[in-house]
């Protein structure tokens, strides 16, 4: 880290929001024609517009987009609209056509990301290069990951950075394409001050209907923009024809969408000043309350040692998750944050307890 610019100046200084809108992959002229036309008369007019040319596929046969061959037609977006246009690139040779078709802002997708080598090779192709890049967050909640993508573009002199939140591969969960998980993207501006980060409701919802809805969500967590794969024939189009929207209904989308004001600590006004400092003293109290809770943890694990028993006692804890969820509902607060947060004091809680045990076991051994 030390070798690097300094993570504070990382970022686009994009429009807030910004929203970055386009087809999910470049099918012909006539297609980006059609789009253009459809948002001019809904007045739109996006901050970027993505189009994809180069498609990567989990297996082969599937449309792997048209390639180079479509990026003189992006020519048409610059006259229609005149907007900068981005383009995933997913190897070297894909930086190079794009540098020379005259790309504005390069994206790198999150199955790229997710592998240092090729992240570190389209890098260094870009070393000298002043090009803004967007970065999805890799197909794994890694955290890490994401922030080392941004560390090797740094590296190479790269300093107009931006994330794009795309969601997480998750087998289990039913209801998104792609799990949200906000908490990493917020994550990501707390380690990289003053990054962006764009959301793409498209690909975490891999459903229209639901794109409304994670938008204003993530405005709500002060994200910095949207990205919405926009076609003027979704059910028609040649690749993720359930998630794009027509530029009519992004429109209307956006005209739905409440774009709340991110305030800096001295723009705060005086009321949210007292609300944040009664929050303040109550996050103080609540540290101090589970603190005391860990050290009567510390001695039961103590005692558990002393008298042989198990640090897990199954009945105790149903007992607890049961009567602590039921009493947070009453108070207001919904059952899944009760379970999750009971989950995590408890495995806490296990693992204070399993340190007693092995301190003893180490005792033990020394005096063998």
């Amino acid at each position: 880290m030390k070798n690097l610019k300094n993570m504070s100046a990382w970022g686009m200084n994009l429009k807030s929001p910004a929203i970055i809108a386009g087809p999910c992959s470049v099918e012909s002229p006539a297609q980006l024609s059609a789009i253009c036309t459809e948002m001019k008369l809904n007045n739109i007019k996006p901050d970027l517009f993505r189009a994809g040319v180069w498609k990567p596929r989990t297996r082969p046969g599937g449309f792997e987009g048209l390639g180079a061959t479509a990026l003189p037609w992006l020519e048409i977006v610059r006259e229609e609209l005149n907007v900068p246009i981005t383009v995933e690139v997913g190897n070297t040779k894909h930086v190079e056509e794009a540098l020379k078709a005259g790309i504005d802002v390069l994206w790198v997708g999150a199955r790229t990301t997710v592998n240092p080598f090729s992240v570190q090779e389209i890098a260094e192709a870009l070393r000298g290069v002043d090009i803004p890049v967007l970065v999805k967050n890799p197909m794994s909640p890694d955290l890490g990951l994401w922030v080392g993508a941004f560390e090797r573009f740094n590296a190479v002199g790269i300093d107009r950075l931006a994330g794009i939140h795309r969601g997480f591969t998750d087998q289990h969960d039913k209801t998104y394409r792609n799990k949200p998980n906000w908490s990493i993207p917020i994550h990501l501006k707390r380690e990289i001050p003053g990054i962006e980060v764009i959301n793409d409701p498209s690909h975490i919802t891999g459903k229209r209907d639901m794109i409304l809805e994670v938008s204003q969500r993530a405005l709500n967590f002060g994200l910095d923009g949207l990205m919405i794969e926009t076609h003027h024939d979704p059910d028609n189009a040649w690749s993720d024809a359930a998630q794009q929207v027509t530029p009519t209904r992004l429109a209307e989308i956006l005209k739905q969408l409440e774009f709340r004001e991110t305030l800096w600590n001295e723009n705060l006004d005086d009321q949210l000043s007292k609300f944040r400092v009664e929050v303040d003293q109550l996050d103080h109290q609540l540290m101090e309350i589970l603190a005391e809770r860990f050290k009567v943890i510390d001695k039961i694990g103590a005692h558990k040692r002393d008298q042989g028993l198990a640090v897990f006692q199954p009945d105790r804890w149903t007992s607890v998750m049961e009567s602590r969820t039921k009493e947070g509902v009453a108070k207001n607060l919904s059952e899944k944050f009760m379970k999750e947060l009971l989950f995590a004091i408890h495995e806490e809680s296990v693992k204070r307890q399993e340190k007693q045990i092995k301190t003893q076991s180490t005792t033990n051994s020394l005096k063998v």
